[in-house]
């Protein structure tokens, strides 16, 4: 990641107007669009949507001629090109031979993509955009920071300060005052117009149309009033059908404001009778800038499906803290990072797509079903791929990549850290380079004997009836043995025998989140040889992240580099794999194990892992076993939220993980319970290290220890 890219991200995080901003939103956000989804089956809605964009992506020229032919039937003119240039080149042409003078511009981030206005400028026409967030950042000489809030970045103040300029009057930050200048200086805007520019939030092959959504009205000014009209589409705006519009439309306003519907849907069929009894002029650029491309890709062909809500950017908790003039190009955000790296170059994504924690939550909430963080994993492999890894990363994943040397140096980092432990099972402070990974976090002492080696010790009772293996993944195994005993002690209570296989090593997720999958895919063929060879019932984990690495990731890696030979192996494991928090509930439902009734042990929070929620889908197992253990769950503020650990993003940018760190403790406290439950080892080491340097006190634990402690004698 270059240094200035570095210096922009502490520009934002420290700009406390941007990060409230974002902060304020994020938090309405989150219940106004769950109050607007109400009696809504938000899967079928997606589900339908999904596959109403992409059959149109299956079928992209197809599409573009069925519009051509009838809206052209309609007289309307029809421009299509992959270049943006001759997206340009075509809309002066037509402004040229008709003299236009001034241009009204309705929002469009397609006319962003294509640097639209600066270049009619450039030519000397006069570009007024009237959407009332591109109006304040036009005058502000900024782009947008958001796809369909563009000058959400900005305080009331802020604008106040760049329409006293505009006006030449000291105006106040009175909301109704601004939006009453802004009419009154748009109006004569409308009036002299010569030319209007949209864009089209869909196109519909069937008849030609194109539909704009919007909330101020200012499209159907733009589109009606300038006896010339521009709409700029990209391909993957098209739909087959006008019936397809319905979904979109009930989903769009709710994804993206929370709203149940916008104030303006307007629908252009071809060109309309002026007022001298003339016609409209009507031009539509279909503009591909790779589109199709995209479209012919097995893998990003889901990005088409995207319907521009921004709900991505509205749930993100890097985005929020941010932005968009951080997180993007462009287009913003997880979406953004993909369109970017197609649109402009794979390049161009770079430093982006390092902002990505890889939590999930734009996956959750896509209209169009997108796989934003697994497209976004591609990105990464492809950019490794294409450019290598800098040394430190290839020396790293060799050490990853040897399991016997990797877990020799796990050891002897054990030894070495004495000094910085100090007797006790954290290490506070680090000296010089390393001080940033302790700043507002403790991180975990290596334990002095791994969980293999204390598993050696372990006595299992004779004539258990079926068998595990246990995965224990990094953390576990050398730094918190004591949840790997749990475990143990958890599964022979209920009948299973535990198997622990000496070659299990590292999952992959290190070198799979940076891009490294040739790495990946020699930890996940160490592991599947390790943890197939004893015949077992199960095989469990007690990481989300290494369940989703056995369950998932094994199968995925392998499917990206071709290496067919893999694969049955990889789904024979995954077929096996089963997450902690799952089995045990499963067991205590069938009557296998059996916790202490009737106790009363208090308030517990849970704090909910990125993986156990949003791709293992078990985020009610632990709480029922909590509850049914005799602790009363309750719920934190934004319980599912990522803690800011990320593996190693924690190390790579901690300037972002310290601050999500912050907010999880704030709201963990804010519970009054003290103690705070997490299935993920990952999130204990995060903020169980944050807690120790607050000082609060809160117990962290894994639900595994709290289980254990729990069971029926």
């Amino acid at each position: 990641m270059q240094q200035q890219f570095k210096e922009s991200i502490d520009r934002a995080i420290n700009n406390a107007n941007l990060t409230g901003a974002l902060g304020k939103f994020s938090e309405a956000y989150k219940v106004n669009r769950a109050k607007a989804y109400e009696g809504i089956d938000f899967e079928a809605l997606r589900t339908n949507i999904a596959q109403i964009k992409g059959n149109a992506a299956a079928h992209i020229e197809e599409m573009c001629d069925l519009f051509q032919k009838n809206a052209e039937a309609k007289g309307t003119k029809v421009f299509r090109t992959n270049d943006p240039a001759k997206v340009r080149e075509y809309i002066l042409k037509v402004a040229q031979e008709a003299g236009v003078k001034s241009i009204v511009k309705s929002k469009s981030m397609a006319t962003e993509e294509i640097h639209l206005n600066p270049f009619l400028e450039k030519a000397g026409i006069e570009v007024n955009e009237t959407d009332l967030g591109e109006w304040i950042i036009q005058l502000a000489g900024q782009t947008p920071s958001h796809m369909v809030m563009p000058a959400i970045h900005m305080t009331k103040e802020e604008v106040a300060d760049i329409f006293s300029k505009e006006v030449d009057e000291r105006l106040s930050s009175d909301i109704p005052r601004l939006v009453k200048v802004a009419r009154n200086e748009m109006r004569p805007k409308f009036l002299r117009a010569d030319m209007g520019i949209s864009g089209g939030n869909i196109a519909v092959a069937e008849t030609g149309s194109i539909a704009l959504v919007t909330n101020e009205g200012n499209a159907r000014m733009v589109t009606t009033l300038p006896k010339i009209h521009i709409a700029v589409v990209g391909v993957e705006k098209l739909v087959a059908k006008f019936s397809e519009i319905a979904p979109i439309l009930k989903a769009l306003p709710r994804s993206a404001t929370a709203q149940l519907l916008t104030s303006y849907v307007t629908i252009v069929s071809g060109p309309t009778p002026t007022t001298d009894g003339g016609m409209k002029e009507l031009h539509v650029i279909l503009m591909d800038n790779h589109r199709t491309d995209m479209a012919a890709d097995p893998m990003f062909k889901e990005a088409l499906q995207c319907i521009r809500c921004a709900s991505c950017l509205n749930v993100c908790p890097i985005f929020r803290l941010v932005g968009g003039h951080v997180f993007g190009k462009v287009y913003t955000g997880g979406i953004g990072t993909i369109l970017t790296a197609w649109h402009d170059e794979l390049k161009s994504s770079e430093d982006i797509q390092g902002l990505c924690i890889q939590c999930g939550a734009c996956k959750d909430v896509c209209p169009g079903k997108i796989d934003i963080p697994g497209l976004i994993m591609e990105i990464r492999r492809r950019l490794v791929k294409e450019q290598g890894m800098g040394m430190v990363q290839k020396s790293i994943f060799a050490v990853v990549n040897n399991r016997r040397l990797f877990h020799s140096m796990l050891r002897a980092a054990s030894v070495a850290a004495k000094p910085f432990s100090k007797g006790t099972k954290f290490i506070r402070h680090l000296p010089m380079f390393l001080a940033d990974l302790t700043d507002g976090r403790s991180l975990p002492a290596i334990a002095p004997k791994p969980f293999r080696d204390v598993f050696q010790g372990i006595t299992q009772p004779k004539g258990l009836q079926e068998k595990a293996v246990f995965y224990a993944g990094c953390l576990i195994d050398f730094a918190y043995p004591e949840m790997g005993e749990a475990l143990v002690k958890i599964l022979n209570k209920a009948g299973i025998e535990v198997i622990f296989p000496e070659g299990q090593t590292c999952c992959g997720a290190p070198a799979r989140y940076n891009g490294a999958y040739e790495t990946a895919a020699g930890n996940a063929v160490d592991n599947i040889q390790a943890l197939l060879a004893d015949e077992a019932d199960y095989v469990i984990s007690a990481c989300p992240t290494c369940t989703v690495a056995l369950d998932h990731e094994f199968i995925a890696t392998f499917e990206s580099l071709g290496r067919k030979k893999w694969l049955p192996q990889a789904r024979q494991l995954a077929a096996k794999t089963i997450d902690f928090s799952t089995l045990v509930k499963k067991l205590v439902d069938e009557g296998r194990l059996t916790l202490k009734e009737g106790q009363q042990l208090g308030k517990i929070t849970y704090h909910d892992s990125c993986h156990l929620k949003r791709t293992l889908k078990a985020d009610q197992p632990p709480r029922e076993l909590l509850t049914k253990a005799g602790y009363e769950v309750t719920e934190m503020f934004e319980c599912d939220i990522c803690c800011g650990m990320g593996g190693s993003y924690s190390i790579k940018l901690p300037e972002i993980s310290g601050p999500i760190l912050q907010r999880k403790l704030k709201n963990i406290k804010d519970t009054g319970a003290p103690v705070v439950a997490m299935d993920c080892p990952g999130c204990v080491m995060q903020i169980r290290g944050g807690m120790d340097q607050d000082g609060a006190p809160v117990q962290v634990r894994h639900t595994v220890e709290l289980i254990a402690s729990q069971l029926q004698d």
